[in-house]
């Protein structure tokens, strides 16, 4: 299906302060070397450094990697407008964005806000359902009678309210992970599956019920050290999931079922942890058959955890990650804009363009396709490493 919506300004994608912006991520460039190339951005300049460093978890495992990224020398590829003008048209020949990780794993946590909490108890009880729920949320907001979002995660308080879902029956295994003392983290996708900015996103073609997840993505190193943040959509499929928690695989890693993306901006002076704990995040779905647009979004500051939190739940002495992983934080923006009929919410149509932005990171933009339509994912760790080998890139 050809998109015909128009595209914002180039300038709109990268960060507002990109002067001031250290990025990191990856781009696939054809010709003599067609394979993957580690990248820095320095005032609005891409730099392939790949012979200085060939991937990016050994990137952000350097103790100096700030230093590093300011310094690495390497073979300029022009302004990062440009850069952004091949990913989204598929320029022929000429290099494109990748998802910014590579040997990370792919971690997610979910149930992270009051707001999504609600949703996926909605999505429990309606089995699956879309139809029913309109009518389960006017339910449970009724039924709750409490500001949910007030309530520390493990507190006396959460216990309180545990112990009186309890007695009505309306306890849920959502709820434990949204106010009970552990995360919900699970595995989203596999190392090098994802996709970057300007790809296909894919929905497995049983889901009739889906959304995009706008959300923030940390990248952590081996030692757990948070050193950056992205932009992520995880999508979401809420009629698989809907019909049992133990689906959560089948909903969640498919094909391009996760985007990353523009790049990673490394945290320095300009860019801190609090950035991301201020952050609003902004989700925009344009329709390209049915000029449907939606428009929403999520403040991180409405957090129920916080993202150390989040981190410290993920790694530590209980587990390990010798190379790293990426963290998808959450949100708090589930779209319920009917589409369609009334009543019957919203889920996405093939062409969908969904663009995620912050100021601070600029914008990921996918297109939605179907997971099996969408061209497999073949390119893993082995065959990255047997690429940088024929490159000679490999210490």
């Amino acid at each position: 299906m050809k998109n015909t919506l128009k595209h914002a300004p180039l300038a709109a994608h990268l960060p507002a302060d990109l002067s001031d912006a250290l990025l990191v991520g990856r781009v696939w460039r054809a010709g003599d070397i067609n394979g993957p190339s580690v990248v820095v951005v320095r005032n609005g300049e891409v730099f392939d450094i790949t012979k200085q460093i060939s991937t990016v978890a050994d990137l952000l495992d350097r103790q100096d990697v700030v230093a590093f990224a300011k310094s690495a020398q390497g073979e300029s590829l022009g302004d990062a407008e440009a850069l952004i003008e091949n990913s989204l048209n598929g320029t022929a020949g000429a290099p494109y964005l990748l998802a910014p990780n590579d040997l990370q794993a792919i971690k997610a946590c979910g149930v992270t806000f009051a707001v999504s909490l609600l949703e996926r108890v909605i999505e429990e009880q309606a089995g699956g359902n879309p139809a029913k729920a309109d009518e389960l949320r006017k339910s449970l907001l009724e039924d709750i009678g409490a500001d949910l979002s007030a309530i520390k995660p493990g507190s006396p308080e959460a216990e309180k309210l545990k112990q009186q879902f309890i007695a009505r029956g309306a306890w849920s295994q959502y709820m434990e992970v949204g106010i009970g003392p552990y995360a919900e983290v699970f595995s989203k996708s596999q190392p090098m599956s994802a996709v970057g900015f300007g790809a296909d996103v894919g929905l497995h073609p049983a889901s009739k019920w889906n959304n995009p997840e706008p959300e923030v993505v940390l990248a952590v190193n081996s030692r757990a050290e948070v050193v950056g943040a992205a932009l992520g959509n995880d999508v979401n499929l809420r009629d698989i999931e809907g019909r049992s928690a133990l689906l959560l695989g089948k909903a969640k890693d498919n094909n391009a079922s996760c985007g990353i993306g523009p790049f990673i901006r490394l945290f320095d002076d300009k860019f801190t942890l609090d950035t991301v704990r201020n952050a609003e995040i902004r989700l925009l779905i344009e329709g390209a058959e049915d000029e449907f647009r939606l428009d929403g979004e999520s403040r991180m500051r409405e957090i129920s955890r916080d993202p150390l939190d989040l981190v410290s739940q993920t790694a530590g002495a209980h587990h390990q990650y010798p190379d790293g992983f990426m963290l998808f934080l959450g949100t708090m923006f589930s779209p319920i804009k009917d589409r369609g009929a009334p009543g019957a919410g919203f889920t996405h149509k093939l062409g969908d363009r969904v663009t995620i932005s912050t100021p601070s990171l600029g914008a990921l933009v996918n297109h939605v396709q179907l997971s099996d339509a969408i061209t497999p994912w073949t390119f893993g760790v082995r065959a990255l490493y047997r690429n940088l080998a024929q490159r000679g890139l490999l210490a």
